[in-house]
């Protein structure tokens, strides 16, 4: 499978490795199985709950989600936020988000935070538009404020991973900035050139 070049970074998995299986529960008390026995699995790691960058981001793939679930695609979404907090923003979801505010998860994956993540010259175009939308949005009463405190911080870098039903990791992103991670046409051709057996697929899927 082609594999989006990446870094090299201490810690970080690349393809091939075989994750074990683990039942998540999402904010909304959903049990979410990592992997999918007969479905792939994107796994996002974002930052914060209400995290302006992370929004802007999400709202593309709530766009697609019926194109991204007739792919065989199980969307899983992680936050590094109290499930109490994230659940204030998560409810309109079409796809498990789960909070992990000790960050287990992302050290597992090797998930990093970096000063980088808001100064990489990259970051500043989509972070300043992420911005004056969710400020546009809080204003309209559409959106609340990310909360002042931040104990996961506030310079967490994004990561994606691209799971196989037997756990296999198929491609991995390691983001070199804030806004640094898949869009939607890079996750559907990435899983196209990973079919599932028919008997597997979703009714409908190419």
């Amino acid at each position: 499978m082609r594999t989006p070049r990446n870094r090299a970074r201490t810690g970080t998995l690349e393809p091939g490795t075989v994750i074990a299986t683990r039942e998540l529960t999402a904010v909304s008390g959903a049990r979410v199985t990592v992997p999918a026995g007969d479905r792939l699995t994107h796994l996002q790691f974002r930052r914060f709950a209400g995290c302006p960058i992370c929004n802007l981001h999400l709202r593309s793939v709530v766009r697609r989600h019926a194109e991204i679930d007739r792919a065989g695609i199980q969307e899983v979404v992680l936050f590094h936020s109290p499930a109490d907090e994230l659940r204030q923003y998560a409810t309109d979801l079409p796809f498990a988000v789960v909070a992990d505010p000790a960050k287990r998860l992302y050290a597992e994956f090797g998930v990093e935070s970096s000063p980088r993540s808001l100064l990489h010259p990259r970051a500043w175009a989509p972070t300043a538009r992420a911005v004056l939308r969710s400020t546009w949005a809080v204003l309209r009463g559409r959106e609340r404020p990310p909360s002042r405190k931040q104990p996961g911080g506030r310079l967490g870098l994004p990561a994606d991973f691209l799971i196989a039903p037997d756990g296999r990791i198929l491609a991995t992103k390691y983001g070199e900035h804030a806004y640094d991670q898949w869009p939607v046409d890079e996750l559907l051709a990435l899983a196209a050139e990973t079919p599932l057996p028919s008997e597997a697929r979703p009714e409908g899927a190419s």
